[in-house]
């Protein structure tokens, strides 16, 4: 393909407050980049992508998944999934390759990767071969602390879950990671006993922008003043937390100090593997919580959380929670050409009442016709340019290895419910 590309004619979603949505618009992509968006853009030498009937907009940021388990997708929540210690290098290599390409499928340009399966550098170094053969843009979170990797791949910082650590030990350890100049990612009120934590690592001048909060469903009103004071970033992973028994989405809490969540996948045994799903689990339990309030009769209700709000946690927001709003989550001149193009013709979403409304309420990965990672096609009329029958079968060899191992199925559908 040419390092001028012009996609023409779509109804762009630019997530730029300054550049704007724009009917019948082009988005002229030159050596990776985001060149301009308009009207009528000339693209001289570049390839057409026709975009008619088309929405165009940046392509979704899944701001915390597990990419390892990959390979334990859709088992079921009463199934113990403790097979991390049967994972060969190959394993995680197969687990994280699939799952990129999964991603890409739905649309969704860059994956934040908490790694927390087996920890030798074999093992570490196997997730990132896969992270630079995906084509998909990665920031990787191992949680072994002391990790150097020779990469040019995005490398965070995983700290111990909040609830569990000793907050001294936390301290000296985000203190190693900031002078290190890597961003800080932590799990926080998924346990029963949350609250309290987050504020008192506020009160000790911990938080800030550079740090990631992940799951925050079992927070205090304190640990969330905490995180609005400090600009501290969250990342919610609704579909997965809920059927995991770990609590709904904080979104009113969020939506009342002007904290704007990323979101994310998470445990993709549990949740689909596709931010769509997570836009409509956020957005459906605001909404309920809401209309439970009115039904009771309560006054001063707040308002229902809008698409618009709900498409950006998707997007930009999620982008910052990464770390990476410089570099995408909108589709603004200069940044890195993360691009996502959305069939608005198919029988699911036709006919078009309002763009934003189809995308966060209706549209699924069916609609994904290209996704563009940095210039580079991934996805080309509905396809993934990847070795797909590669990865499938790598993953599936895994797979069988690693249940076989864990002495969870004998073989593909044993133990399953019967209907």
């Amino acid at each position: 393909m040419s390092d001028k590309v012009l996609v023409k004619g779509g109804t762009v979603l630019s997530l730029d407050r300054a550049v704007g949505n724009l009917v019948g618009a082009d988005v002229l992509i030159e050596d990776g980049l985001i060149s301009e968006v308009g009207i009528s853009l000339r693209g001289r030498n570049a390839q057409i992508i026709d975009a008619t009937d088309s929405i165009v907009m940046p392509g979704f940021v899944d701001a915390h998944r597990h990419l390892w388990q990959s390979l334990v997708r859709n088992l079921d929540t009463t199934v113990d999934v403790d097979v991390v210690r049967h994972y060969t290098p190959d394993d995680v290599y197969a687990a994280t390759l699939v799952g990129l390409l999964g991603a890409l499928e739905a649309g969704i340009t860059t994956v934040v990767d908490w790694y927390d399966s087996a920890a030798s550098i074999d093992h570490l170094e196997a997730a990132l071969s896969a992270h630079a053969d995906a084509g998909v843009r990665t920031v990787f979170v191992p949680s072994q602390p002391d990790c150097e990797f020779a990469t040019e791949a995005t490398v965070a910082f995983a700290s111990p879950d909040l609830v569990e650590a000793d907050l001294e030990a936390t301290a000296a350890l985000w203190a190693q990671a900031r002078q290190r100049g890597l961003r800080i990612h932590a799990h926080a009120g998924t346990a029963a006993a949350s609250g309290g934590e987050v504020a008192e690592l506020g009160r000790r001048g911990l938080l800030g922008p550079d740090v990631t909060l992940c799951h925050c469903t079992r927070l205090s009103d304190a640990d969330f003043d905490a995180i609005a004071a400090s600009s501290t970033a969250v990342v919610l992973t609704p579909a997965s937390d809920m059927a995991a028994g770990v609590g709904a989405p904080p979104m009113q809490q969020l939506i009342d100090r002007s904290i704007h969540p990323g979101l994310g996948v998470g445990d993709e045994r549990l949740a689909p593997g596709d931010v769509f799903a997570q836009m409509r689990a956020a957005i459906s339990v605001q909404h309920a919580t809401l209309f439970d309030l009115k039904l009771a009769g309560k006054g001063g209700v707040p308002s229902l959380l809008n698409t618009r709000e709900g498409i950006r946690h998707a997007t930009i927001d999620a982008a910052k929670a990464a770390g990476l709003s410089d570099t995408t989550g909108s589709l603004s001149p200069g940044k890195q050409a993360d691009v996502v193009v959305l069939r608005a013709d198919r029988p699911n979403i036709a006919p078009i009442n309002d763009p934003i409304g189809a995308v966060v309420w209706g549209m699924d990965t069916s609609n994904v016709d290209w996704v563009f990672v940095g210039g580079t096609p991934q996805v080309e009329n509905g396809e993934l340019a990847a070795d797909v029958t590669r990865a499938s079968d790598l993953a599936m060899a895994a797979q069988g290895r690693v249940i076989a191992a864990a002495g969870l199925l004998a073989d593909a559908g044993a133990g399953a419910d019967q209907p």
